[in-house]
């Protein structure tokens, strides 16, 4: 697709997007922020598309965050300065098709804009988690607060504050549920294209509908959520159902985890 920091491909209804830049531990620049801005316009207007893998090349991280060396653009009036996030975040740019994350090596900082917001994660063996912004005098703000969705609060208040000293272990984040799976560093890839392929042979209608219903009713009280889903299941489902034949879903084939 003419990137330059990420590789972007689509097989059958599966978006596979890479993090391309192993030279910087996958780092985001300014290029990277607004090549994900351009992949999520294409992912939200491409119908094709059912699911997204996200994942990254190389051996020794996921991502470390911002690329110190480069940065990234930042306009000098501070009223008009934007969070990375709302170009990096899926849902902060309203992609409601559902996003499997792969994580291995490291995942520290801005890797959570795409973390917190992908609705499955898997990690390898190998994958270590930690934000280092206070040790380096800067506040730890917005990717634990939306870490805080996520996990109990007292373990994000254990990653911003610690920082550089402790990096929580795959099997850590196993426990608390930040990662639903650890796998070796080999079965990672195909265990997130696998999931990617059980969730893109559903209904999209229902699929997306599911996902966009779960995370808007974060911002929302009980009540108004659950008002909100329920004109959502009358919106979708009358397309969802349409989009399968329900004598033909199978009904003896499951796994159990």
């Amino acid at each position: 697709m003419g990137f330059t920091t990420v590789t972007y491909e689509v097989a059958e209804h599966v978006a596979t997007v890479t993090l391309n830049r192993p030279e910087a531990m996958n780092s985001f620049n300014q290029a990277m922020c607004d090549e994900f801005t351009e992949i999520w316009k294409m992912v939200r207007e491409d119908d094709d598309v059912h699911v997204v893998v996200l994942r990254a090349a190389g051996d020794r991280a996921f991502c470390t965050g911002v690329d110190v060396k480069q940065g990234i653009h930042r306009p000098e009036n501070v009223w008009t300065q934007e969070d990375p996030g709302a170009q990096l975040s899926p849902k902060l740019n309203y992609v409601w098709k559902p996003v499997v994350c792969c994580v291995h090596g490291m995942a520290a900082g801005g890797a959570f804009y795409w973390i917190n917001e992908s609705d499955i994660v898997i990690c390898s063996e190998d994958a270590t988690f930690f934000d280092p912004h206070v040790s380096y005098g800067l506040t730890a703000a917005l990717e634990p607060i939306g870490l805080a969705r996520r996990i109990p609060v007292g373990e994000v208040m254990r990653i911003a504050l610690l920082g550089l000293d402790e990096r929580m272990s795959a099997k850590r984040a196993l426990e608390i549920g930040l990662v639903s799976e650890v796998l070796t560093r080999e079965e990672l890839w195909d265990r997130g294209a696998e999931l990617a392929r059980i969730i893109a042979a559903k209904p999209p209608a229902a699929v997306q509908g599911t996902v966009r219903a779960v995370w808007e009713s974060l911002d929302s009280t009980r009540t108004q959520a659950l008002r909100t889903g329920l004109s959502y299941t009358q919106i979708g489902n009358p397309i969802g159902q349409a989009e399968v034949e329900r004598s033909a879903v199978p009904r003896r084939e499951w796994a159990l985890r």
